[in-house]
Formats: C-alpha cells, sequence, structure tokens
C-alpha cells in the first residue's frame, strides 16, 4: 500500500526519458527505491512512449525484511500519478484506464501536437480539444493542466523540465521543492533554463503564481502606404484578413501582385463574401511551387528559429540536413508556359528527364554548396508568373471568381458556397492532385446544373473532405474520380474558360 506508481506519456524528442531519470534519482536520494522502464508505442507524430515508474520506501523494505515486487508496466486503476506532454496523450491515457477519479493526480500540458492523422485530411481535420478536457476533469482525482509548450518558450527550457516542476508543485510526491531542484542542477545540463522551466511549471501547478504565461502573438500592421490606404477602405471585417493576405503576397511575389490581389477582391460589394473570398484568394494566389520552397529553406529566420529548438550554442556550428523529392511535372511547372506544356506533353522529353527526378536528394542549406543550389532555384521568382503553373493557376482563379460574382448578386448563398471550394485545394503531390479533381468536378456540376442550390454546394463540399478514396463524393456528384498524379490533368470539362 505504500508503493507509488508513476506513467509518464510523452512524444519522441520531449525529454520522458530526461524526466524519467529526474524523478528516479529524486527518489532514491530521498529514501525510496525506484523501478524504471520504457516502453515504445507505435509511431504517431514523432513516436509515442510510455515510461512506467514505481517507487518503495526503503525504511519499509528493512522493516518488513522483504523486497517489494514492482510492476514494469501501467497497470489499468492502479496509476496514482500520469504525467503527460500534451493534450491528446492525457487523453489516451483516460482510453487506457490509467487515470481514474478515486486515485489519479493528472499533470499535463493542455497544448496540441497534431497527429499525421489530423494533418492528411483535406478539411479541418482537427479532433476536438474540448471534449479531451472534459473527459480529463472527469476521469482525474486532481488535474493539473495548462499550457506548458508556452512556458518552454518563455524560459527555453524543455517541456520535460516544466513537467518535473508540475510535479513539485502538485505535492503529489513527498518531496520539498529544493530536493527537485537538487535534481536538476546534479544533472549539469542546461541547468539554468531548466530551473527556470521548471520554477514556472511550479507557479502553475501550486497556484502560486496565477498571471497567465504570455505566448507570442505577432500583429500585422500596415504603414501608410498605397497598399496600406487600399486596406484601410475596405470593410473592417475584411480588413484583418486582406492586410496579412498582402503580407504574404507582397513576401511571395512583389507589391504589384498584392495589387492585383486587391484588385480582385475590391469587385465583390457583398462583405461577407468579399471576407470568404479574401481568405482563399490570398491562398491560392501564393501557392506553394518549388521556387518559394527554396526561398524559405535559406532564410535567416529559419535558421535561427531551428537553432533555437536544438538549444544551439553561441558561435556553435550546426547543420541541417533538408529531403528534397521534385517530381518531372514540378520541372516543368517552374518553366515558361510554352516550354514547360510542350516538355509535359512529350514523351521523349519525360523518358529523358523522368530519371533525374526519380529518387530524393539530401541537401544541406547551411553548406555553401547547398545554399547556393537553393538561391539559384529561390532567385527564379522572377520568372513565375510566365511560368506554366502560374498560367495554369492564374486560369482556374480567374474562373472561380467569375463563378462567385456571377451569383453574388442575385444569391448570395450560393455565391458564398462557391467562394468556399478553393479549401478543397492544398498540399503538393497526390494531395494537391486530388484535390484540383473534386474542386474541378464541382465548379464543373455548378456550371451544368441551373437549379444547383447553395445546400447542394455545401453537400458537395463536405463530401469531397471526407476521405482519400472519395467513395462518397463519387456517389453524390455521380461520376468516377479518374486515377492520375498529374494536378494539370484534373480538370474535366470545367477547365477556367473565363
Amino acid at each position: 500500500m505504500s508503493r507509488i506508481s508513476i506513467a509518464i506519456a510523452a512524444l519522441g524528442g520531449q525529454g520522458g526519458g530526461v524526466l524519467s531519470n529526474w524523478i528516479v534519482e529524486l527518489a532514491e536520494a530521498n529514501g525510496f527505491r525506484a523501478q524504471y522502464t520504457a516502453i515504445a508505442g507505435v509511431a504517431q507524430r514523432t513516436g509515442a512512449t510510455i515510461y512506467a515508474i514505481e517507487l518503495f520506501p526503503e525504511n519499509l523494505i528493512e522493516k518488513e525484511g522483504r523486497e517489494p515486487v514492482l510492476a514494469l508496466m501501467p497497470v489499468a486503476g492502479d496509476v496514482d500519478i500520469c504525467l503527460a506532454s500534451e493534450l491528446m496523450e492525457a487523453g489516451r491515457a483516460v482510453n487506457r484506464g490509467i487515470i481514474t477519479p478515486d486515485r489519479t493526480t493528472l499533470i499535463a500540458s493542455d497544448h496540441r501536437v497534431y497527429a499525421i492523422g489530423e494533418k492528411e485530411q483535406m478539411g479541418d481535420g482537427r479532433l476536438d480539444g474540448a471534449q479531451v478536457r472534459e473527459a480529463l476533469k472527469k476521469a482525474s482525482k486532481k488535474l493539473v493542466l495548462f499550457d506548458m509548450d508556452a512556458a518552454v518558450q518563455k524560459t527555453s527550457s524543455v517541456i520535460s523540465s516544466v513537467l518535473f516542476g508540475a510535479l513539485a508543485g502538485s505535492e503529489a510526491l513527498p518531496f520539498e521543492k529544493k530536493a527537485y531542484e537538487d535534481t536538476i542542477r546534479k544533472s549539469g545540463r542546461s541547468v539554468e533554463s531548466n530551473l527556470a522551466g521548471f520554477n514556472l511549471g511550479f507557479q502553475n501547478a501550486s497556484g502560486t503564481d496565477q498571471h497567465e504565461i504570455p505566448t507570442c502573438r505577432k500583429g500585422i500592421s500596415m504603414s501608410p502606404s498605397p497598399l496600406g490606404d487600399r486596406i484601410e477602405k475596405l470593410p473592417a471585417e475584411t480588413r484583418a484578413i486582406a492586410t496579412y493576405g498582402v503580407h504574404r503576397l507582397v513576401d511571395y511575389q512583389d507589391v504589384d501582385y498584392a495589387h492585383l490581389y486587391l484588385d480582385r477582391l475590391e469587385k465583390f460589394r457583398d462583405i461577407k463574401i468579399k471576407t470568404e473570398v479574401a481568405k482563399y484568394l490570398a491562398l491560392w494566389m501564393g501557392f506553394e511551387d518549388v521556387v518559394r520552397v527554396a526561398d524559405l529553406k535559406t532564410r535567416l529566420q529559419r535558421s535561427v528559429v531551428v537553432a533555437h529548438e536544438i538549444r544551439a550554442a553561441e558561435g556553435q556550428i550546426w547543420y541541417g540536413h533538408d529531403y528534397f523529392h521534385p517530381r518531372f511535372e514540378e520541372f516543368t511547372d517552374i518553366l515558361p508556359a510554352a516550354l514547360g506544356r510542350a516538355m509535359a506533353g512529350s514523351s521523349v522529353m519525360r523518358k529523358i528527364f523522368s530519371p533525374l527526378f526519380s529518387k530524393g536528394r539530401i541537401i544541406r542549406p547551411k553548406t555553401i554548396v547547398g545554399y547556393f543550389i537553393l538561391r539559384i532555384v529561390a532567385n527564379l521568382r522572377f520568372m513565375r508568373q510566365r511560368s506554366l503553373r502560374f498560367e495554369m493557376e492564374n486560369r482556374r482563379i480567374l474562373a472561380w471568381l467569375g463563378m462567385v460574382e456571377k451569383y453574388a448578386e442575385n444569391n448570395t448563398a450560393l455565391a458564398m458556397e462557391i467562394a468556399k471550394c478553393p479549401r478543397l485545394i492544398k498540399g503538393y503531390g497526390d494531395t494537391h492532385a486530388r484535390g484540383i479533381n473534386r474542386f474541378s468536378r464541382i465548379m464543373a456540376a455548378i456550371e451544368k446544373e441551373e437549379k444547383i442550390t447553395a445546400d447542394n454546394v455545401a453537400a458537395l463540399i463536405d463530401a469531397a473532405l471526407l476521405g482519400e478514396k472519395g467513395t462518397e463524393f463519387n456517389s453524390l456528384i455521380g461520376t468516377e474520380e479518374i486515377d492520375n498524379n498529374d494536378s494539370r490533368q484534373g480538370e474535366f470539362t470545367w477547365a477556367g474558360s473565363s
């Protein structure tokens, strides 16, 4: 009955092993026998691991003259303390029965690390965190829940030190705060930042500091300029999105391209339609291509962020390895439209050049050669608006805008649903091709069916977002989906004639 059972649910790279070692060292330094095991789970985000720790007082062992039998893994209904480094990991612990309302103190971070299954959805595939929070309240005897990732960002520490501090603040273990701090000091690693993270975790768990942890919230303002003046004339509901859109497109291409964005936006008078178009038009006009990827990979800001994440010391040399696997189509996409179209349609050219794109490559942007290669590609921005990909995307954008404009005056509900259709277009490769395919088929259905309603279009969009196979969507729209990997072929009869 004197045994203390602890379960730790952590993702790869979050320091679950470090946290486990700290708890073991803390216990052994304060008169407890400790047993620790790590149970690797199925790779989900970066791989999830369950760490099991059991503690038993040494004085009781001496008194009884017997060795305790300690478990090698958490047993449902028999866990005193559960620590989770992410909200859904805490939810999974509830599903396993590790957390029980009569016994378990749950200490968890409220932030999210999205699973592959959530991110690969064509629409918003994120799970509802509110339901998980409610389940955690009901399932645990005591709940300590706050955004530990924000604490990590504030203190430049790691989430394991914040969890360790929250464990101390919860008073779930019979040890003084100083004993925890001594354990961190004895480790000798990043002591100052780990103690900062520990103290912030302790304050939040113990209630000694009720101030909200500040998070990074960068606002965007537009200084006086022709672009700024045009944005100020937009309705208040549209202004914020349009400001982000303008910043995105200036960064993506140039000022003239941002003016073109506003030209297209200003045609719409209905505020709700204008706001919806502002969002999807900015995303679509800033479509991802190899030029954009190369530009982002070589920016100083990216290097600074990575250096911060890996805790690189000042002056320390480090290199990153980036994996690239462009397809033949992505090569022809950045060529001038006439040349790209000729090469893409030539079986001879495809046969000659395809072997160059048959496998991926590792490029290190922080080396001279790697940086030079990527900057050459990034500097092709000047010819983007004459490229094959730009021609295709621009034709689709104009046709979509024309369709929204057609119904904006007489059928605003239908115009709103058409304005939302580009949410199907996302990602790259097969995902992008699938999205373009379904988007084009919906546009063709709208163009063909004179009596189509807003509800019909909304149902088609919802069905198109359901999954990779598109069974529901094919059934609803009444045509079979063409199996191809080339997004430029996914337009069927609707090819953006305007």
